[in-house]
């Protein structure tokens, strides 16, 4: 069990910066397939990502391939349908749950579950020869891993509903375009430019990164008039944080941008 333990360990490399980033590797040579195994791995960095964070995170896999989705060797029947969408959802939520801002920096191909594990991030940067894709209609099947809706919420219902239904694949210009990536970069600026931004996060307040982002996240599913009373009990509380103490007194000294935060 140790020798396995080792093995599924080194799926995913974490590295946790001096600057206060924690990087996220897949690899699963050849191609990032996202197996049960990776997924399981995946889990439990987020877990420990959220138990203990960093100041920002970036995820990111191959140069020619991202990920590529699901392990088509694992498929079978529904009884092994069942096992393969739960340990999507385990791993994406995971990933969705970090308490901090978590940036995909997405090189060369991110389709099906690697598409998806891109949408669980927070923001996504892409290399310019990057190509996302829903394309599991072309084996008959739907997507698994959160496509269907985290999907929709990036591009709208029509779109989502075109993307999973031919299984067409998107270049990097034409997914900034609709919503699908924040940024495209050249692609060897990509590692560069997703380190910058996430470094510039850490040095932030990142109790306010945390509570913005669930009030965000929690508040999508509410209606306005909820939401905007989450908003209400979210704002009270940061106010508990040293970090609103330090940058209100600071803005009040010195001017806007010049506080130094301690993340508590």
């Amino acid at each position: 069990m140790e020798s396995l333990s080792i093995e599924h360990a080194q799926l995913v490399h974490l590295d946790r910066r001096g600057d206060g980033v924690a990087v996220v590797t897949l690899n699963n040579p050849k191609v990032n397939a996202l197996s049960q195994e990776l997924l399981a791995r995946l889990a439990e960095v987020a877990d420990e990502l959220t138990t203990d964070p960093a100041g920002a995170v970036v995820v990111t896999g191959g140069e020619r391939i991202f990920a590529a989705g699901a392990d088509i060797s694992q498929f079978g029947g529904s009884a092994e349908a069942v096992a393969i969408t739960a340990g999507f959802h385990r791993a994406l939520d995971a990933i969705a749950a970090i308490p901090r801002f978590v940036i995909a920096a997405v090189s060369g191909y991110a389709l099906g579950g690697g598409c998806e594990l891109a949408l669980a991030c927070d923001y996504r940067i892409a290399g310019e020869r990057a190509v996302f894709g829903q394309p599991e209609i072309l084996l008959g099947i739907i997507p698994g891993g959160g496509g269907t809706q985290r999907l929709a919420r990036a591009v709208g219902a029509s779109r989502a509903k075109e993307l999973c239904m031919t299984g067409r694949q998107v270049k990097a210009d034409e997914a900034l375009r609709i919503g699908l990536v924040d940024e495209v970069v050249p692609g060897d600026q990509l590692h560069e430019r997703a380190i910058a931004l996430a470094a510039e996060l850490a040095k932030g307040a990142t109790v306010a990164h945390a509570i913005t982002k669930q009030t965000i996240d929690d508040g999508l599913s509410m209606s306005l008039a909820d939401g905007l009373a989450l908003e209400q009990h979210a704002f009270a509380a940061v106010f508990a944080s040293e970090d609103s103490r330090i940058g209100v007194q600071s803005f009040l000294e010195h001017g806007p941008g010049k506080a130094s935060f301690i993340g508590r």
